[in-house]
């Protein structure tokens, strides 16, 4: 077997990127169709900006072997469509039982997490903050700030990402949109639960 070598890279907060990264990719308005609620004001929003980016993943990929890891940084514009805030699409690790690290490196965001069954729970992520995302669970990060939200992450290499998951129950259970100067949770009434079988499957 041959060693890797180790390797530094630098995070820059203000620019909201990573030194040597190897990957880079970037999501914009256009993108992110049928994630919103008020889909009036998404079309407005796509007429006028939708080539504008929402946010943008830099990361190293080493390898994809197990006992590897991936680490990046993600940037994310402010922004609302209506009363929610800019988004990332979300996801499950395509190897559900694989957890992630977020740390806040500026800005002010909310880790909205879902359990297959439907349970939700909402973290702020600010500057110095670690958000333990756990095996099994759903996230989406969401920038509930006046600038821009930087985080770091990082996550097992043989992860993988399932985005469908959300699109296949109508959204995450729970939207976070704008409550005077701050953000609270309010239901997705077109969510849909998935079915015992699909949730057996993910802890399989």
């Amino acid at each position: 077997m041959q060693l890797r070598e180790p390797s530094v890279c630098t995070v820059d907060a203000a620019a909201g990127s990573l030194a040597g990264a190897s990957g880079r990719y970037v999501k914009r308005l256009a993108d992110l169709a049928g994630l919103y609620a008020d889909t009036d004001a998404f079309e407005r929003a796509l007429g006028r900006h939708g080539d504008t980016p929402v946010y943008e993943v830099q990361d190293l990929r080493p390898s994809v072997e197990a006992g590897d890891l991936i680490f990046g940084v993600t940037r994310m514009l402010p922004g609302r469509i209506g009363a929610e805030y800019f988004l990332t699409r979300g996801h499950i690790h395509a190897r559900a039982n694989r957890p992630e690290i977020y740390y806040g490196e500026s800005g002010a965001g909310v880790m909205l997490l879902e359990s297959p069954a439907g349970e939700v729970r909402a973290l702020p992520i600010r500057p110095r903050e670690v958000v333990y995302v756990p095996p099994y669970w759903i996230h989406r990060s969401v920038n509930v700030g006046a600038g821009e939200l930087v985080m770091s992450f990082t996550y097992p290499a043989d992860s993988g990402q399932d985005y469908g998951i959300i699109e296949r129950s109508g959204g995450m259970r729970a939207r976070v949109v704008a409550d005077g100067d701050g953000w609270r949770l309010e239901d997705n009434p077109g969510w849909r639960p998935r079915s015992q079988a699909v949730i057996d499957a993910l802890f399989a």
